[in-house]
């Protein structure tokens, strides 16, 4: 089994925060589509963001 590449930092991913942000170019390397809308997604998935309750109830009428 082929042993696997070390992440590159600042090709690979960067940090913001003290947190792990993959760049397209990891995504595009890596070759699927992992649905947990990361930021530079090459692939087009959007997570849809939760809907505040206020909000909700709001364009419900029930305000």
């Amino acid at each position: 089994m082929p042993k696997p590449q070390a992440l590159r930092e600042g090709i690979d991913y960067y940090t913001e925060n003290g947190l792990f942000v993959f760049t397209e170019h990891f995504l595009l390397k890596r070759g699927y589509c992992c649905q947990s809308g990361c930021r530079h997604c090459p692939y087009g998935y959007r997570k849809e963001e939760p809907v505040p309750d206020k909000q909700r109830q709001e364009s419900e009428g029930n305000a």
